[in-house]
């Protein structure tokens, strides 16, 4: 038997093993489905088991690398302008003030940290700090699915669908801007591109893809198809973007914009992209597990500070918007609480991170990430239950 046929038999024996335990876990304590995921991929990789060597993961990239940008397109698919106008603009206006409080807050605490405990400036303590803040601004949409299916439809679920959308696209454009920010211009340029510049071609790279996706692709409905099609346009814009050393998520962002608002065909195409949505997210999952390992560096406190500053800002963030809009009495003083969940995007920025060798504490990042997943993947389930039970159904924002 080959060695990459039993490498195969047993990822999948490990996968199926922990699955099924997770699951049970999950029905009996409502953990949210991927930790497992992470787990395995820690225990398979090179710190524990060895059985993904570097060597194994470096030739493995591609699949991450579409992972992103299909995360990426996915974020930007749920930004159809026609059905975005027809919700109330206090809605935005809550789910925006939450997502740059907590942006703010988390980026303050984490600054200072770098700087106190490594005595460094506040121009290499930014890079870390504003990563991990927008980590932290990102939310998952497992909770918003639960909580859609126990209350239907409503003024609460309409504010965390649009929250965690919100949250999710804040996330992605503060990396991409961090990315442009410090960006190691070419040696020899005649003029260096400056960070705003560089902004504008991640978000033209993720257009003229989606433009040409139009005009070639644009009719297409068969399914099949346009999953080939999307996964290879994904890998171009993902590709150009990285080659540039831009953010992949957020030139995939554009491309899904740029195709929910101008394709006739736009609900096959988010079928589509949702269909392998899930895999894709398990697969970068165990990537970012086998990925992950302990920084040289001492790295406990920026992680600890990062898990509680981020539940401190978006619980206290969240309250203080809302009350803001005059909206504390029907989302509730802690309606924050159900947007502690980090799922995919929140992966897919901590393994961008780790690609950037220009910048520093990568390893201590990447930790803030795979500990706050675990966390709060065990706990916002049953967490942002808890809460809704406690208010009464709202009335239709819509």
């Amino acid at each position: 038997m080959s060695s990459g046929l039993l490498l195969v038999l047993l990822v999948a024996s490990a996968f199926v093993a922990a699955h099924f335990a997770f699951e049970r876990l999950g029905k009996r304590f409502l953990i949210v489905s991927g930790a497992e995921y992470l787990a395995l991929g820690i225990l398979l990789g090179p710190q524990i088991s060895g059985i993904f060597t570097p060597a194994l993961l470096d030739s493995l990239a591609a699949f991450p690398a579409l992972a992103l940008g299909w995360m990426g397109a996915i974020i930007g698919m749920r930004l159809y302008l026609p059905e975005l106008i027809k919700i109330s603009g206090f809605t935005y206006r809550i789910a925006l003030a939450e997502s740059l409080l907590t942006v703010a807050v988390v980026f303050a605490l984490e600054a200072f940290a770098f700087m106190w405990l490594f005595d460094i400036s506040l121009l290499l303590a930014t890079p870390p700090a504003l990563a991990l803040a927008a980590i932290g601004v990102s939310s998952s949409r497992e909770t918003y699915e639960i909580v859609s299916r126990h209350l239907g439809e409503g003024r609460f679920v309409t504010q965390l669908d649009v929250s965690t959308t919100i949250n999710n696209f804040v996330a992605v454009f503060t990396f991409g801007c961090l990315l442009a920010a410090f960006h190691a211009n070419p040696t020899g340029a005649v003029r260096p591109l400056t960070a705003t510049e560089w902004v504008v071609l991640t978000a033209g790279i993720g257009l003229i893809g989606g433009a040409l996706f139009h005009l070639f692709l644009g009719a297409e409905e068969n399914i099949d198809r346009l999953f080939v099609a999307l996964a290879g346009a994904l890998i171009l814009v993902s590709g150009a973007a990285a080659y540039l050393g831009l953010s992949p998520l957020l030139a995939a962002l554009f491309f899904g914009f740029m195709l929910v608002n101008t394709s006739r065909n736009r609900i096959e195409i988010a079928a589509a992209l949702t269909r392998v949505e899930r895999p894709l997210y398990f697969v970068l999952l165990i990537f970012a597990g086998a990925t992950w390992q302990p920084s040289l560096r001492a790295w406990v406190a920026p992680v600890v500070l990062f898990i509680f500053a981020r539940a401190a800002a978006k619980i206290g963030a969240s309250r203080l918007s809302a009350r803001m809009e005059g909206a504390l009495p029907t989302l509730g003083p802690s309606w924050g609480l159900a947007m502690l969940g980090q799922g995919g995007v929140a992966v897919a920025l901590g393994i961008d991170y780790l690609q950037q060798d220009h910048f520093a504490f990568t390893h201590v990042v990447f930790t803030a990430v795979v500990a706050s997943v675990l966390l709060t993947d065990m706990s916002s389930a049953r967490i942002a239950r808890n809460v809704f039970a406690s208010i009464p159904e709202p009335e239709d924002a819509r």
